[in-house]
């Protein structure tokens, strides 16, 4: 017994009777349905599993005194992942294609202890760096060529754990703290990706579930990170040929999230250096600000911002990252709150707002606003201009779940620019409307089918249109 513990007086009546059971054969069917009549899903297992299954029922193993026998180990190595395969029809506008396309995305996690771990993250049949994969294009162009893209490039690869049970593994005392660390070359995502989302070489570590009284929050977390390379950001560019340069800018920073006043709070603040000196010198200050709330049982709401100050090229370069994003993301919640779900995403953008770093495939700022403004990441499939460069619009749909099995997505939007049309150094040109839809079903447990369709005009532009179907093979 612990030395805090006491031991108290046994009561009977404090506990009610013992279950009774009816005389007869045990009936299978009546315990099932004492959860729900749920039962055993055998989804699709990793192809490699080494220590340990995966979510597998039945006693754990024994662990092993690697790291102290405060933080025993017990290794598992998985490789899983999915492999994501299409046929699309695109019109960008000044050009048509046919094509089939395909990326393998493999995940090789080697479990360590229960907060320890090493993670790697490879694409072998594309080059995401330039937006290139693995394809057969029969209309347009390049017709009746294929391109095999081999990538051995990896994409993540870092170390994750806890300093607080490193600690008790190597002293051999239990700690009272958590200090969440990772390392490597690492992903980082904040606000949906909004204002964050890339993997680069850097290292973060959170100080978690701390909580204020005076400023009645239940519970904040902060996360210090930085990256010293593989930064990727539309503020850094190679000067000649104008394309993402992830090998001359880092970045540090600080996340906060904290629940507070019946909603959640999300804000940041980050840094960015342009490392290749003087002569460049587009250093500048990213921040963010985000609350989300329900409103009174029928209204969910996010609001977002993004601020980019500070920047001052050297020798007369225009500026690529000034000005702010605002998003206000909101979705009603029916009789069906799970299943049935109208949305209308508004935004504004003056300047050229930019994420404190974006991966090339993770599309643009305005990505999560509705699905008019996301690409594939596979097939280069059309979209409204996402930049937010000098624009305001919105988005405005319905997604119905059917019984959780099925989803559809209906929506309209645009993207209507500010200061005239053809305004220099905006990326769009003119106003611009779309129509889209999306469906998905999962034809079993591992194979997802996906199709979507957009018919996009633009005034100043040729308008736009694509079709693609989708499948996903997870293993």
């Amino acid at each position: 017994m612990s030395p805090g513990a006491t031991a108290t007086t046994y009561e009977r009546d404090k506990f009610s009777g013992d279950p009774v059971y009816p005389a007869g054969p045990y009936d299978t069917k009546s315990q099932i349905d004492i959860y729900g009549g749920k039962s055993r899903v055998n989804g699709p297992r990793p192809p490699l599993e080494l220590g340990h299954p995966m979510y597998q029922e039945g006693p754990l193993p024994d662990s092993i005194n690697l790291f102290g026998e405060k933080n025993l180990a017990r290794p598992q190595l998985l490789v899983y992942g999915d492999w994501r395969t299409a046929v699309a029809w695109n019109d960008n506008g000044n050009t048509e294609t046919g094509l089939v396309a395909t990326r393998l995305n493999v995940d090789v996690d080697l479990k360590l202890t229960s907060t320890e771990r090493i993670h790697m993250f490879v694409r072998p049949f594309d080059k995401g760096n330039k937006g290139q994969f693995t394809r057969y294009e029969f209309f347009g162009d390049d017709r009746k060529r294929g391109d095999l893209q081999v990538d051995g490039n990896i994409e993540t690869l870092f170390f994750e754990g806890d300093l607080g049970a490193l600690a008790a593994g190597l002293t051999g005392e239990y700690n009272a703290y958590d200090i969440p660390i990772a390392f490597g070359l690492m992903p980082l995502l904040f606000q949906n990706g909004l204002w964050l989302e890339d993997a680069f070489l850097g290292g973060a570590m959170t100080i978690p579930a701390r909580n204020s009284r005076l400023l009645d929050i239940s519970n904040i977390d902060l996360t210090f990170f930085a990256g010293s390379d593989k930064v990727t950001t539309q503020a850094i560019r190679e000067t000649a040929r104008n394309i993402q340069d992830d090998n001359s800018a880092s970045i540090f920073g600080v996340a906060a999230f904290a629940d507070l006043q019946e909603g959640y709070l999300e804000a940041g603040y980050g840094y960015t250096h342009d490392r290749r000196g003087s002569a460049f010198d587009f250093d500048y200050h990213n921040a963010t600000l985000a609350f989300t709330r329900r409103y009174g049982g029928w209204l969910s709401n996010s609001v977002r911002g993004v601020w980019n100050f500070g920047q001052k090229p050297a020798l007369g370069h225009r500026q690529t990252a000034d000005g702010y994003l605002l998003v206000m993301e909101n979705s009603l919640i029916t009789s069906k709150p799970l299943t049935l779900v109208p949305y209308a995403n508004f935004f504004v953008g003056r300047d050229r707002p930019q994420s404190l770093a974006r991966d090339f495939g993770a599309g643009g700022i305005l990505k999560t606003v509705g699905i008019n403004f996301e690409t594939d990441g596979l097939t280069g499939f059309p979209k409204l201009d996402d930049t937010a460069n000098d624009t305001y619009g919105g988005a405005v749909g319905i997604q119905y779940l059917f019984n959780l099995d099925q989803q559809v997505v209906v929506e309209v939007a645009s993207a209507q620019v500010i200061g005239g049309n053809n305004k220099p150094g905006r990326t769009a040109k003119g106003d611009q409307y779309a129509i889209g839809a999306r469906y998905q079903i999962p034809l079993s447990m591992a194979t997802i089918f996906r199709a979507d369709v957009i018919q996009a005009w633009r005034s100043e532009d040729a308008d736009t249109a694509g079709i693609r179907f989708e499948i996903r093979v997870k293993f």
